[in-house]
């Protein structure tokens, strides 16, 4: 069993948001994928992992899908908020009001995405052992492979962007919620939660993650992520 010094690890998915590049009827998360809606994954993953107290999913107050799925299979652990905000960052920020009185300043907080279906537990398992002693916090992220091109306004390149220094940000997102919740409650709009921090002047650790916890955000991308995860169960 992974120790994480003598603090707790809580996971948030923020789960309010209508995937408008993905399309469709239903918001994103409740998409199928193998059988299950797509949030479905990577709640299982956060709630299967053995150093993970509890799992908050952020919901909008409108949301009308959850009640029509069954996620006890998840056990205990889960914990629907139905506190999500306009943009992620909103609803980041409300969840973690809403633990107030739950954590301390000192407890981890991993954010992930209810998109990425893939998580696994080695990854999960990395991401804490690397950051458990971290005085900042981290993210999971890989060394960008592809070259680089920056666009002008007609779609021309207008110059090629080194990459060896350059990596893709993926979830979770691993900050103590004391740090965290001081860093988004000082920020109108960031993509992310490391963003926030690195406002702050500081540095967020980079933990090597592999290509297969990518973020589903179009139909195409289902295909893969359901090969993906029939893979591993076989």
């Amino acid at each position: 069993m992974i120790q994480v010094d003598n603090t707790r690890c809580f996971a948030l998915v923020p789960a309010a948001g209508r995937g408008s590049r993905f399309g469709g009827d239903v918001p994103k998360q409740y998409a199928h994928l193998a059988g299950k809606p797509l949030v479905y994954y990577s709640l299982a993953a956060l709630c299967q992992h053995e150093c993970i107290r509890e799992v908050w999913v952020v919901l909008s107050p409108e949301d009308e899908w959850w009640a029509g799925f069954d996620w006890s299979s998840l056990g205990a652990r889960l914990k629907a908020v139905f506190c999500g905000g306009i943009t992620r960052s909103n609803s980041v920020m409300n969840a973690l009001t809403a633990m107030q009185g739950v954590l301390s300043d000192d407890d981890w907080v991993l954010v992930h995405d209810a998109a990425r279906p893939c998580l696994s537990q080695d990854m999960i398992s990395a991401l804490i052992s690397e950051l458990r002693e971290d005085p900042v916090g981290g993210i999971l992220a890989i060394p960008v492979a592809d070259t680089l091109k920056l666009a002008g306004a007609d779609q021309r390149v207008m110059a090629t962007q080194p990459r060896g220094d350059v990596w893709q940000a993926q979830t979770p997102q691993m900050f103590r919620y004391g740090l965290l919740y001081s860093a988004l409650a000082g920020q109108v709009e960031v993509t992310d939660e490391a963003a926030a921090i690195e406002a702050m002047g500081l540095f967020p650790r980079l933990v090597r993650s592999d290509s297969t916890n990518f973020k589903v955000t179009y139909p195409a991308d289902f295909h893969l992520a359901e090969r993906i995860l029939c893979g591993r169960s076989k």
